[in-house]
C-alpha cells in the first residue's frame, strides 16, 4: 500500500492528523491539474490554481470521516470537486446581480460586453451529468481529462485502466458530449 493509500484509509478511520500528512503528498499533484485547467479558463480568471486546490481540499477532507476507497478514487473526487467549484462560479458570475454573465470591459479600449465562456461551461456540465448517469466510466475519464486536465496516460493510471481504454472513453465521451451539445443548441437549449 503506497502512502497516499494508507493515509486515505487512516481518514477514513477518523485519524485526524492523517489529513494534515497526506496534504504535502498530494498537493504539487492536484495544483499542477489546477494549473493546467485554469491555463483552458477564459482570460480574466479571477480564481487562481492555488485557491482552487485549497478549495477543493476543503471539500475533500472538510466533512468528517470522508471515504476514499484509494488513490483513484481520492484524484476522481478531486475532479469531481474541482469540476463543481468552477460550474458554482460560472454560475454566480451569470446570475443577474453579478451582471448576468457579461465580462468587465475596459473604457480606455471601448469593448462591447460580450457573453463570457460560462454558457459553453455550464452546457457540458449538463451534457456531462446525463453522461455520468449512463456511461459513468467514459465520464470520469472526460472530467479528469477536461476538469482536471490530466493526460489521457495520467488518467489511466488514477482510474486503473489501459490507456487503450481511456483512450476509447474518451473518445466516446466527447462524441457523446457533442451530440448531446449539439442536440440540446438545435432543440433550443431544452
Amino acid at each position: 500500500m503506497t502512502d497516499v493509500t494508507h493515509l486515505l484509509a487512516a481518514i477514513r478511520d477518523g485519524d485526524a492528523k492523517a489529513a494534515d500528512e497526506l496534504l504535502p503528498l498530494v498537493y504539487e499533484e492536484l495544483r499542477k491539474l489546477a494549473a493546467a485547467k485554469m491555463a483552458k479558463e477564459a482570460p480574466g480568471q479571477t480564481l487562481q490554481p492555488t485557491a482552487l486546490v485549497h478549495e477543493a481540499w476543503l471539500r475533500l477532507v472538510g466533512k468528517s470521516n470522508p471515504t476514499f476507497e484509494g488513490r483513484a478514487h481520492f484524484f476522481a473526487a478531486a475532479a469531481e470537486a474541482m469540476r463543481r467549484i468552477l460550474i458554482d462560479k460560472a454560475r454566480r458570475k451569470r446570475a443577474v446581480r453579478h451582471g448576468g454573465g457579461q465580462e468587465r470591459i475596459d473604457l480606455e479600449e471601448l469593448q462591447l460586453a460580450r457573453e463570457a465562456d460560462d454558457d459553453q461551461l455550464l452546457a457540458v456540465n449538463e451534457a456531462l451529468d446525463r453522461l455520468a448517469s449512463r456511461h459513468p466510466l467514459p465520464a470520469e475519464v472526460l472530467k479528469l481529462r477536461y476538469f482536471v486536465g490530466m493526460t489521457t496516460h495520467e488518467a489511466a493510471e488514477v482510474l486503473s485502466i489501459s490507456v487503450d481504454a481511456a483512450k476509447d472513453y474518451s473518445a466516446f465521451a466527447r462524441a457523446w458530449l457533442f451530440r448531446e451539445i449539439t442536440k440540446q443548441r438545435r432543440d433550443g437549449g431544452s
